[in-house]
């Protein structure tokens, strides 16, 4: 059964400002949290004690202001940073839409970069091959798929990553904002593309600032600052005050 449970996870990295032969950490990024310390001895907490847990069928939003956490949780949850303490146990297949040049090559073609991007995935290539169509169909980019990456807009490149990760199924899919990259019909598509996943057995995280694209698509939200949660729950819906009845 596909699951997420997370407990305490922390994450802690050192600001090195002196010139080292020391590697860098890879968990030094524009990421907000609290830090401590000082001088050549100051660290960025960027998670700090964060618990949850998710089941099949769980479309989490994370919310919270910038810097507050968000992207850097997604990352590790698909494993791009360790967490410096606490659990993580991932059940499933995870896919990630944080950046949509990620895994993708600017000189090749849209067509070629599906069957690269399935491959990082873990698919081997003739079930890529009985995709690919249907990822073209979907993407709604005609001929370009066979023009390279390079030339495609930011929203193209979009739903091009939106498309294989989604019609390769993903039992786990976490994104960053990019249900909201595409016109008004791409995103009702995108809409009734997670409604499935989600209702297959899977479990979607969305990063957003966006507070209806949250409640269009999430049942559970984990709001953070600074790295910590603020409210871990089910999502609650404002609702419109009513009209006053007349006297």
């Amino acid at each position: 059964m596909v699951s997420i449970s997370a407990h305490d996870l922390r994450l802690v990295y050192q600001v090195r400002e002196k010139l080292t032969l020391r590697p860098r950490d890879r968990r030094m990024t524009r990421t907000g949290g609290t830090i401590s310390g000082s001088g050549s001895r100051r660290f960025v907490t960027a998670l700090d004690g964060v618990s949850f847990e998710l089941s099949a069928g769980d479309r989490l939003g994370l919310v919270g202001s910038n810097g507050a956490g968000k992207t850097t949780l997604l990352k590790v949850l698909y494993g791009i940073y360790e967490p410096s303490g606490g659990s993580l146990d991932i059940r499933g297949k995870v896919d990630a839409l944080f950046n949509i040049n990620l895994g993708f090559r600017a000189e090749a073609t849209g067509r070629r970069n599906i069957l690269l991007r399935g491959l990082i995935n873990g698919w081997n290539e003739d079930e890529i091959g009985a995709r690919t169509e249907e990822i073209i169909e979907f993407s709604e980019l005609g001929d370009f798929i066979d023009m390279p990456f390079k030339s495609y807009s930011q929203g193209m490149g979009a739903r091009l990553a939106f498309s294989i990760a989604t019609t390769l199924e993903p039992q786990i899919l976490l994104m960053d904002e990019w249900i909201g990259a595409g016109d008004a019909d791409f995103q009702t598509k995108a809409k009734r593309r997670m409604d499935e996943l989600a209702e297959k057995a899977g479990i979607i995280v969305l990063a957003s600032h966006q507070p209806d694209l949250i409640e269009r698509t999430c049942n559970k939200v984990l709001q953070l600052e600074h790295g910590k949660v603020v409210r871990f729950g089910p999502l609650e819906v404002q609702e419109k005050p009513a009209a006053a009845n007349s006297a």
